[in-house]
């Protein structure tokens, strides 16, 4: 099945991490067992798990961490297998992609939106918010009656409703007034237009489909409702599964927001009676001053006075508006209105005495944006890593995958994160131990054994040892890219280590120095917004290269010229670090100027390792490395991204190369590239690359 799907590709060829891949999966669901697997940049994992999955009895479902590698497989990589498997399995495979609802049209919504809407967006559009939000000019309502106007036609167009495929799109506050979240929707049954709803139609192709490709938003969304969106399944694969339990914190994540209570009272109040209603907008009220008056950041002692006194209000309000509303019936004059209030007002109460328990499983904190244009108070859970164990693995194999699940050369923190056991860590053998030192030298030879590979370790093309736990192997296939050979990691460890915000002196120049070996091609990913702006500031004072920086046009036009002119930097925060394919030498130096550790106004990060340290352990080691380990392997790979490639990796924090706690933790979760902390050798490499 493979060999086809790779023969179908053009220029294609086996690759031995591949195949091994593809046999690991096949072995686990038959043994049914869940499978953790690194699979480095260019092994071709989209196929290694695809291939085996048009195996298995019954329909397969595969999880990716966004919308853009979610189309990338419908719309390029399961056509193609589908093409090649046919004469083998004598018939064409079937897939189908799902999303949640809110991703697709939804008549019964659109029916409803019109200029004079006093519930949705279109009024938040000329009128001025309470609490000097403000309005936007009238001009803009017009524009956006200009955009729903063209939804209406595309709705009588497409089969699908799904927005991906509306072209050219519109924003996101028009297809907000067009589109139906969940917890809002009344239900095929009762909604007047539920026989023509395109997320129902979505997710009956899912049904009938051999694959069925989703995202993790979604997987957490279905493991969170009792797994009844998803279509039942025997195998589940997670790709870029490092993000995983983020996700799902986010899934089980709540807030609240001034704002939404306002327009919650709106749409609800021609259902209350007026008191009812005016309880409701004085609770809104309530929040907004306590939230003017708490400063921004976790509530470690539980909820300020104003906060409490303002959700204790709000609770009475929003359950004296839900008994007033009743439930949706289906001779209700208009259920889909009725349904959309109650839905709110529903997720309000349960937020709102969510935050009133202040159970100790989860964190608490204030939000607000530089601009003061957020306000919220957020609540989310403390670990899903039971959430995870309980509902992720239960009746289906999991094969969970990402090219960064190895922190430290181990797989044993990523299957914590995951809800699995992890058996306890085992020391290095001597000669690895040996290498290890030799490597954080530099002095280890081009080419050698990467340091986290024991004598008589199985793994022949990768470079971490097999783990496993009850129920679970792991598995790392390494990558054909020659990293030793392709690139260098050059940490400045003669630099101060790194102290205050921004980009310091001494680093700013080392950058310089580097960037003008090269001439340019250069991706900067920098700590904070402050620094990439100095970054800039600076290069385009001293230098004549054209320098691009986040935030002055958008995302995909900067990294479409940062490809084009060769000559070019491009520099940016943390978006950055994940999302940018530049494959050739228009990218061959990769600049970070610090570690990127979680920042200790990070509410989640900051709570996870508290505690930790409450238990005994040690949070920074336990949660806030980590965090930093996965973020850095994914800064770091976006250098090497085809055989071809060449360039330098360039890390002006001194700690990578000095701190002997963690250093040596980060570098063995990065591909091995051959390391050097001599500036002289990372430039002269830059140079012989800049050469015509």
């Amino acid at each position: 099945m493979l060999a086809a799907a790779v023969g179908a590709v053009p220029g294609g060829a086996a690759r031995p991490g591949q195949q091994e891949m593809a046999t690991a999966i096949e072995e686990c669901v038959t043994s049914r067992e869940h499978l953790l697997v690194q699979a480095g940049t260019g092994t071709g994992k989209s196929l290694a798990y695809l291939a085996p999955a048009l195996t298995v009895d019954g329909p397969v479902v595969v999880s990716t961490a966004t919308l853009a590698l979610q189309s990338q497989l419908v719309e390029h990589d399961m056509p193609r297998l589908a093409d090649a498997v046919e004469p083998l399995l004598g018939r064409r495979p079937t897939f189908a992609v799902l999303k949640g609802r809110h991703h697709y049209l939804c008549l019964a919504r659109l029916d409803n939106s019109t200029e004079d809407e006093p519930t949705d967006t279109l009024f938040d559009a000329v009128e001025p918010r309470a609490g000097g939000g403000g309005g936007k000019w009238l001009g803009e309502a017009g524009r956006m009656g200009k955009q729903v106007q063209r939804l209406r036609d595309w709705a009588l167009e497409t089969d699908t409703g799904d927005r991906d495929e509306l072209d050219p799109g519109v924003d996101d506050q028009a297809w907000r007034l067009v589109s139906m979240p969940a917890r809002e929707c009344v239900g095929a049954s009762r909604c007047p237009f539920g026989a023509e709803c395109f997320a129902e139609a979505s997710r009956a192709r899912a049904r009938e489909a051999d694959v069925v490709v989703t995202n993790h938003s979604l997987l957490a969304v279905d493991m969170l409702a009792g797994r009844h969106i998803v279509p039942p399944h025997k195998l589940l694969i997670v790709d870029e599964a490092h993000e995983l339990a983020d996700r799902v914190s986010s899934a089980a994540q709540a807030e609240l927001v001034p704002e939404l209570i306002e327009r919650s009272v709106r749409r609800a109040r021609p259902l209350l009676r007026p008191e009812v209603a005016e309880r409701l907008a004085e609770a809104g009220g309530a929040l907004a001053a306590g939230l003017a008056e708490v400063p921004a950041g976790r509530l470690t002692a539980g909820l300020p006075g104003p906060l409490r006194e303002a959700c204790t209000l709000l609770d009475a309000a929003t359950r004296a508006a839900l008994d007033t509303i009743g439930e949706v019936k289906s001779d209700d004059p208009d259920p889909v209105r009725k349904q959309q209030a109650k839905a709110v007002l529903d997720e309000l109460s349960a937020t709102t005495q969510r935050l009133l328990e202040e159970a100790e499983h989860d964190v608490a904190w204030v939000e607000k944006s530089d601009n003061g244009s957020r306000r919220a108070l957020v609540v989310a859970p403390l670990s899903v890593a039971g959430t995870l164990a309980t509902h992720l693995y239960d009746e289906r194999t999991v094969v969970a995958t990402s090219a960064t699940l190895a922190l430290g050369g181990r797989f044993d923190t990523v299957a914590r994160a995951l809800g699995l056991d992890a058996p306890p860590p085992t020391p290095p053998s001597p000669a690895a131990a040996a290498l290890a030192v030799a490597t954080a030298r530099g002095d280890a030879p081009p080419g050698a054994a990467p340091v986290a590979v024991a004598p008589g370790s199985r793994p022949t093309t990768g470079t971490v040892p097999a783990t496993e736990g009850p129920g679970w192997r792991s598995l790392d296939v390494g990558s054909p890219f020659d990293y030793a050979r392709q690139g260098i990691l050059y940490v400045a460890a003669h630099l101060p280590r790194p102290s205050v915000s921004g980009l310091p002196e001494a680093a700013g120049e080392e950058l310089l120095a580097l960037v003008g070996a090269l001439g340019g091609r250069t991706l900067g990913l920098f700590s904070s917004r402050r620094a990439a702006q100095q970054a800039a500031e600076l290069l385009r004072a001293r230098t004549d290269l054209p320098v691009l920086l986040q935030g002055e046009e958008s995302l995909p036009l900067l990294v479409r010229r940062f490809r084009e002119e060769r000559s070019s930097c491009l520099f940016g925060v943390m978006s950055l670090w994940q999302g940018v394919d530049v494959p050739g030498d228009a990218c061959q130096l990769v600049v970070i100027d610090r570690l990127p550790f979680p920042r200790p106004d990070e509410p989640l990060a900051a709570a996870r390792a508290a505690a930790v340290d409450a238990g005994g352990g040690s949070g920074f080691a336990a949660v806030s490395v980590p965090i930093a380990a996965v973020r850095l392997a994914q800064g770091v790979g976006r250098l090497i991204r085809a055989t071809g490639d060449r360039g330098v990796v360039a890390v002006l924090d001194s700690r990578l190369e000095t701190a002997r706690g963690y250093g040596p933790f980060l570098r063995r979760s990065l591909p091995p590239f051959w390391y050097t902390t001599r500036p002289e050798v990372a430039r002269g490499a830059l140079e012989r690359l800049g050469r015509p």
